[in-house]
C-alpha cells in the first residue's frame, strides 16, 4: 500500500515537472514561415492593395500618391542602370560599420555605468538624455566638425546608437538576481572574468533588446545624415536618393526610396537581431512552442 502511494506521488510530481518543462527544440522552417513570415507579407499585400484601390478610384490624386506601376518603373529603371545595388549597399555598409563602432563603444560604457556608482551618477542621466535627443540634431555640428565625409556620417550614427546600446546593457545588468553575482564572486569570477562569465550572460536579454534599438537608431541617424548632408564625395545612398526625389519633384522616386529604407531596416532586424533574440530565449528555456 505504501509503495502504491509513493508511486502515485511520483507520478503527480512527474506531471507537475512536465507542466513546468519548456520546450526548447528548434522550430521547423515551415512553421517559422507560416507564423513569422506570412503574416507581415499578407499585411504588406493588404497595404499595397489599398494603395492601388485609392489610386485607381482617384480617391487620392496621383500628385500625392503615385500608382504602384510608377514606383515599379522607378525600381526597374534603377535596376537596368545598375545603380540599385550600389545605392542600397552604400547605406547598408555605412549603417552596419557605424553600428559595429557603436557596439564597441557602447558595451564597455554600459558595463562601467552599471557597475561603477560614481560613473553611473555622472553619466547615467546624460545617456538617458542623449537617447531621447533626435539624431537629426547632431547632423549640423557633425558637418561643422568634420565636413562632408564618412567621419561625419559615423559620428551621427555613434551619437544616435551608443546611448541605446549602453542603456540596454545597464537595464539587463540591473535585472540580474543579486544571488548570481554573489555566487560568481564566491567562485572567483571578479573583474573581467566576472563580466565575461556572469554579468554579460545574465544581462543578455536586456543587452539584445538594446542592440535591436541601437540598430534602429543607427539606421535612422544615417538616413537623417544622408538626407541633410549631401555631397558627390559621399556617394549616393538611400537618404540621398530620397532627397533627390524631392528636389526633382519625383514622387514615385520618393516612395521608392521610402520603401527601400523600410525594407532594409526590417531585413537587417529579421536576419540578425531576431535570430539572436530567439537564441537567447531558447537557451534560457523561454521559447515556448504555442
Amino acid at each position: 500500500m505504501a509503495s502504491t502511494d509513493i508511486k502515485a506521488k511520483t507520478d503527480d510530481l512527474a506531471g507537475l515537472d512536465a507542466l513546468d518543462t519548456v520546450q526548447t527544440h528548434r522550430t521547423p522552417l515551415r512553421e517559422i514561415i507560416v507564423k513569422k513570415v506570412l503574416p507581415p507579407v499578407l499585411a504588406v499585400g493588404l497595404v499595397l492593395l489599398v494603395w492601388q484601390v485609392l489610386v485607381s478610384l482617384k480617391v487620392v490624386e496621383e500628385t500625392k500618391l503615385p500608382p504602384l506601376s510608377a514606383v515599379w518603373d522607378s525600381l526597374s529603371d534603377m535596376w537596368v542602370k545598375g545603380t540599385l545595388i550600389d545605392v542600397v549597399w552604400t547605406s547598408v555598409s555605412r549603417g552596419l560599420l557605424g553600428f559595429l563602432f557603436a557596439l564597441a563603444i557602447g558595451t564597455p560604457l554600459g558595463l562601467l555605468v552599471a557597475r561603477v556608482k560614481p560613473i553611473r551618477a555622472a553619466i547615467g542621466p546624460i545617456l538617458q538624455g542623449l537617447q531621447s535627443l533626435p539624431s537629426v540634431a547632431w547632423v549640423p555640428p557633425a558637418v561643422l566638425w568634420f565636413g562632408l565625409n564618412d567621419a561625419m556620417m559615423f559620428t551621427v550614427i555613434l551619437l544616435g546608437a551608443v546611448p541605446s546600446i549602453a542603456n540596454g546593457l545597464v537595464a539587463g545588468i540591473d535585472q540580474i538576481p543579486p544571488l548570481y553575482l554573489r555566487a560568481g564572486r564566491t567562485l572567483g569570477a571578479t573583474g573581467l572574468s566576472g563580466a565575461r562569465h556572469v554579468i554579460m550572460p545574465g544581462a543578455l536579454p536586456g543587452y539584445v533588446a538594446g542592440l535591436k534599438q541601437g540598430w534602429a537608431f543607427s539606421w535612422r541617424s544615417l538616413m537623417a545624415a544622408e538626407i541633410i548632408a549631401s555631397s558627390p564625395d559621399l556617394g549616393l545612398g538611400l537618404g540621398q536618393l530620397l532627397e533627390n526625389g524631392r528636389n526633382n519633384i519625383d514622387l514615385p522616386g520618393v516612395f521608392l526610396a521610402i520603401i527601400l529604407i523600410l525594407v532594409v531596416g526590417i531585413a537587417i532586424d529579421l536576419l540578425i537581431f531576431s535570430p539572436a533574440e530567439r537564441w537567447v530565449l531558447r537557451s534560457r528555456g523561454l521559447l515556448v512552442k504555442s
